[in-house]
């Protein structure tokens, strides 16, 4: 004889469990999907500083107090102000990513320094000036050294004095201060006494490196 109590219960119960298992598979694609989602949308946001093309035109970059220099495509500046005890440094940039490059600050070393461990946060000194890079486009960085009894003053003044490799570490990010990349930029002299650029290694600070 037919227990049409149980085979009603088991068929409930059968049907609650596709019911779940079709709620979890769609649950779980929608996640997915909201996480490619958010990737595409953080690539479109994502910025990469490189250095500018040589044909760039030149960047006139101003300096507190008045000061100011011309930067050329693919080119730095790295000039000392005698009269007034100040190290100016600049460099003309590209954004090579899709998104706006905010610059949060700046890390010198007055070597080529070719280390593969990224620097420290705390290491980096911030801008005092907001700058921006528009994606696809280029713009500049600067910053100066003005105290003489800051060792880093002295560094930064025998290394251009020796015409030496510098080098320049750049902490920036997207405009919603997210996405955060720290590029390494090597500055040689070039024959015409100017300074060229090339950037040699990019970290991720927010999201797992590529490497």
């Amino acid at each position: 004889m037919i227990d049409w109590t149980t085979v009603s219960a088991l068929a409930t119960g059968g049907g609650t469990l596709v019911l779940a298992v079709a709620t979890f598979a769609s649950v779980r694609s929608a996640n997915r999907a909201a996480r490619t989602a958010e990737r595409s949308l953080m690539a479109g946001l994502r910025p990469l500083l490189v250095p500018s093309r040589l044909e760039d035109s030149q960047q006139k970059v101003y300096f507190a107090g008045g000061a100011h220099v011309l930067v050329g495509g693919g080119r730095a500046i790295v000039q000392e102000d005698l009269e007034n005890k100040v190290i100016f440094l600049a460099a003309s940039l590209r954004n090579a990513g899709s998104g706006l490059a905010v610059l949060h600050g700046w890390r010198f070393y007055p070597l080529d320094m070719r280390a593969d461990h990224r620097p420290e946060l705390a290491e980096f000194t911030a801008q005092t000036r907001d700058l921006y890079v528009p994606a696809g486009d280029a713009g500049f960085w600067q910053g100066a050294f003005r105290d003489p009894d800051d060792p880093a003053y002295d560094e930064a003044l025998r290394a251009i004095k020796a015409r030496s490799p510098l080098t320049v570490d750049l902490l920036y990010g997207d405009f919603e201060g997210g996405q955060r990349v720290i590029t390494r930029f090597v500055l040689r002299v070039a024959g015409d006494d100017s300074w060229v650029s090339s950037a040699t290694h990019h970290w991720n600070v927010d999201r797992t490196d590529p490497r």
